[in-house]
């Protein structure tokens, strides 16, 4: 019986922690993704680089996302239940979109003081929340 419990709470552990780390890569992942493509948005405001054509801007923004993909595969392969993740598909996702909204959201104030956040944004992310719940729900 301490063996199967012991077992039990190592399985816990185990597919917590990959949780945990599926959740921090995407979060290292969507930091990369918000950046490559909104980053440029401020390039205006940079000396050397507000002169730079679409095509100059356009390779540095794949060079930026080529680091959203080296978190982003391996969250997925990791969080993913069919490779011993604690996620399905459809978790997966969404925990993305929330992650990725939350990160835009934290790079739009801190970067672009134009833009507020207004009672209609926190409506649509309470919904997103309920969409995680629902998501989640067995």
């Amino acid at each position: 019986m301490i063996k199967e419990f012991k077992l039990h709470l190592f399985l816990f552990w185990h597919s917590m922690h990959k949780g945990l780390i599926t959740i921090l890569l995407l979060i290292l992942s969507n930091t990369f993704m918000v950046f490559a493509w909104y980053g440029h948005l401020k390039f205006k405001d940079i000396d050397w680089l507000n002169n730079l054509g679409l095509f100059l801007i356009i390779i540095i923004s794949w060079g930026i996302a080529f680091f959203e993909y080296i978190f982003q595969v391996p969250a997925n392969r990791i969080g993913f239940n069919e490779n011993g993740g604690p996620f399905n598909l459809w978790q997966l996702k969404v925990i993305q979109e929330v992650i990725t909204l939350t990160v835009f959201t934290v790079f739009t104030l801190v970067f672009f003081k134009t833009e507020t956040f207004r009672i209609n944004h926190l409506i649509g992310f309470i919904f997103l929340i309920l969409a995680v719940y629902f998501i989640f729900k067995k």
